[in-house]
């Protein structure tokens, strides 16, 4: 389990490092603006139900918003779901203010990337955006850990298996203190190395109940 050092200095470098090669998307609220009846419905909770400070937020597309047994797949653990609609990495990002930076998460679990493939953006881009993700919330948040949870192989969109296994090779290759990357790709392919149809909904895409027992093995070692 990764662990924070107390000094200062390490954040400043860690941001310096990620800093380095990319710069921010011209991307603005404006553009995460079809999210917000969803967004306001996370606001009117939080004001009625207020969730916990330092918890671990789940944050993404709708392959979490789908998981309705999230907090009783880990017991004992303050988890947060925040996951909406069809949302892109980006999304995730212009929206940091309302559903990411309110709570103070000590850890984020993202699950993005595959509505980006989808929607035409390049392995490139995508890695870029989720370096822009890094920066943003670790210039509101420097101990946070951010764990990377990998494209799923869903059935539907195996025609972009090559994007999907570049997207999260590279994602995994960045080495940076504080970053996670989890894979739970290679668990829900079958023997044959096509998708495992046993994991999906019958839309082909979005993971069902047995998935998501599958996906809580795997992600709980992580989850500090």
């Amino acid at each position: 389990m990764v662990r924070f050092s107390a000094k200062p200095s390490w954040w400043l470098v860690t941001l310096v490092l990620l800093c380095d090669g990319f710069e921010f998307p011209a991307q603005s609220l404006a553009n995460a603006s079809r999210w917000e009846a969803e967004i306001q419905a996370f606001e009117a909770s939080d004001r009625t139900n207020p969730p916990p400070q330092n918890a671990i937020l789940f944050i993404g597309s709708s392959s979490f918003r789908l998981w309705q047994s999230l907090a009783q797949d880990f017991p004992g653990k303050p988890v947060i779901n925040r996951g909406f609609g069809g949302s892109e990495i980006t999304d995730s990002t212009a929206l940091a203010d309302r559903i990411i930076f309110p709570y103070h998460p000590r850890m984020i679990v993202l699950y993005a990337g595959d509505n980006d493939l989808a929607n035409g953006k390049s392995v490139q881009q995508v890695v870029s955006d989720y370096r822009t993700f890094v920066k943003t919330v670790w210039t509101r948040l420097p101990e946070a850990q951010i764990a990377f949870v990998s494209i799923k192989p869903s059935p539907s969109r195996w025609h972009l298996k090559a994007q999907i296994e570049a997207t999260n090779q590279e994602i995994e290759a960045i080495k940076q203190k504080g970053l996670v990357f989890i894979d739970v790709y290679h668990p829900m392919l079958g023997p044959d190395g096509n998708p495992d149809p046993s994991f999906f909904m019958p839309d082909k895409l979005h993971p069902n109940t047995r998935a998501y027992h599958l996906w809580a093995t795997v992600i709980a070692p992580y989850l500090d």
